[in-house]
């Protein structure tokens, strides 16, 4: 096993470090880093803006380069985090807490540096998992059919509920309406339209660019306007750009702890580096002999998080590479992406697309690399980008989104679209509901269908096929089980009580 994972590792190297994927791993890094430091777009609206430049690339460049937007992002919201107090990124919000006051202490030149090294040091822990566990998972993938991917399916849409944060009610809701939103358009089946409202260019179901920007980018410009009040920037104090031993020994054990917690719940369906981040900050308050000093400068609680969110961003590309199956909405792009490319997700990219497979795994860790050497010398760059004013920044913002809709399939219904999605958006953060888990449902709505109607169809329209099946009895009993759990009293404060301390 050890050999043979060398020489994929060989070939995905051979193929990250060819001059045209560095080139566009630079670009998507680079681009990404951008982006998580202008507050309000993150990794999602994005993707979803850049996903047509990259329909006239070839699979693998474009791969790299929307991969490297995503764990730049990462990186780039904690810049603002820490020095602006203001989350780039939305799993940059718990880096606020201690980041910020750190910078205020004078420290934002060591808090930088952690971040930097916390997060580097989890995204090569997080390429070695990525590395040893999918092909074990891709054979196991081989043996599922379509019941045991509609329970796969179910599982993870559960496991998505009791991931996202806020109140259980919200997220099932959310998850429904995005199962309802992917149900538009023409019936594979049947050949008759559903809710399409009599509009020609909504037979073909909504678009997912579109209901990314709408949800994720233009909901987020909407509620940014609202704020006025004055940011205080300490760029004056940047400097040092390293760590003290004291520190070094305070952060090292906290990011090798986020490394573990992100690396666990990025796989998960509907986790994600949010819900890994706001987890290490909890893990490290527990642990800490000194738990009410967080929030008020603690390096550990920035050292943490940090690895949390880089390790989520890239174990997130395993369940998504092996099983085609979205952990969050970025991956859920990312699937968009691969299937415009005649790539279907899942078990057989990394038999019959060995190189895009090894080659994306490789330059997750090229590009980790590139964004610690890029992000330190460049933190004066971003910082002056922080001082263009807001009116400016935003209606650029939204120029680009509008163009990059339209481009997707040149029809102006989807950017039409985005204008009611967008105010759909807003509604919802002012209602406190999380977009992320509607994203979801939208995805797997028409796979869960397909896969339901086909295990139908196989077994005569007998239900008891998803009982007698072990692994697909296993992962619905699994998903009664997360239900059951999350029921329980005790178990529904806790959760409320770690999304609130996050909060």
């Amino acid at each position: 096993m050890g050999i043979e994972l060398l020489h994929h590792l060989a070939l995905g190297f051979q193929t990250a470090l060819s001059l045209q994927n560095l080139v566009y791993c630079f670009v998507g890094v680079v681009l990404g880093t951008l982006i998580g430091v202008l507050p309000g777009l993150g990794p999602v609206p994005t993707i979803a803006m850049l996903l047509p430049i990259t329909y006239a690339l070839s699979p693998v460049p474009a791969l790299i380069m929307l991969a490297g937007i995503y764990y730049g992002s990462q990186y780039g919201g904690s810049t603002t985090s820490i020095l602006v107090n203001l989350p780039g990124e939305s799993s940059s919000i718990v880096t606020c807490l201690d980041g910020y006051q750190m910078a205020r202490n004078g420290r934002a030149g060591a808090a930088l540096a952690v971040s930097a090294l916390g997060s580097f040091f989890a995204g090569t822990c997080a390429t070695m998992v990525v590395a040893g566990f999918a092909p074990p998972l891709s054979e196991l993938a081989f043996q599922f059919g379509p019941t045991e991917y509609f329970s796969l399916m179910v599982l993870g849409l559960i496991g998505a509920v009791v991931l996202a944060s806020g109140s259980l009610i919200k997220a099932v809701a959310m998850i429904i309406l995005g199962l309802l939103f992917g149900l538009v358009g023409i019936d594979v089946n049947s050949g008759v339209a559903r809710y399409s409202l009599n509009i020609t260019e909504l037979l073909d179901g909504i678009n997912l660019v579109p209901l990314a920007m709408g949800l994720f980018a233009f909901s987020e410009i909407l509620a940014n306007l609202e704020h006025t009040r004055k940011r205080e920037v300490f760029t004056s104090k940047v400097k040092g750009l390293w760590l003290n031993r004291q520190e070094f020994k305070e952060s090292a054990p906290a990011a090798l702890r986020g490394t573990v917690v992100g690396s666990l719940l990025g796989v998960l369906p509907g986790g994600g580096a949010i819900l890994a981040s706001f987890a290490a900050y909890t893990v490290e308050k527990k642990v800490s002999r000194t738990p009410e000093k967080f929030g008020k400068g603690m390096i550990a609680g920035v050292a943490g998080p940090e690895s949390a969110n880089n390790a989520a961003a890239q174990t997130s590309f395993i369940p998504m590479l092996t099983l085609g199956i979205p952990s969050n909405p970025v991956m859920a792009l990312l699937i968009g992406a691969m299937t415009v490319h005649n790539i279907q997700p899942g078990p057989q990219v990394m038999t019959r697309n060995a190189e895009l497979f090894w080659g994306l795994v490789a330059s997750m860790w090229v590009g980790n690399l590139m964004l610690l050497v890029l992000n330190l010398p460049l933190i004066g760059m971003w910082i002056k980008l922080l001082a263009v004013p807001y009116r400016l920044l935003y209606s650029a913002i939204l120029l680009f989104c509008a163009i990059g809709v339209y481009t997707v399939q040149n029809n102006t219904v989807d950017v039409l679209l985005t204008i009611p999605l967008g105010i759909l958006g807003y509604l919802f953060l002012k209602l406190g509901c999380e977009p992320a888990p509607l994203m979801l449902g939208f995805i797997l709505g028409p796979m869960m269908e397909e896969n339901l109607r086909r295990a139908m169809l196989l077994s005569y329209g007998d239900p008891s096929v998803f009982i007698t099946s072990p692994l697909s009895a296993g992962m619905l009993l699994m998903a009664a089980g997360l239900l059951v759990v999350v029921l329980l009293p005790a178990i529904r404060k806790k959760r409320e009580v770690v999304f609130v301390e996050g909060e």
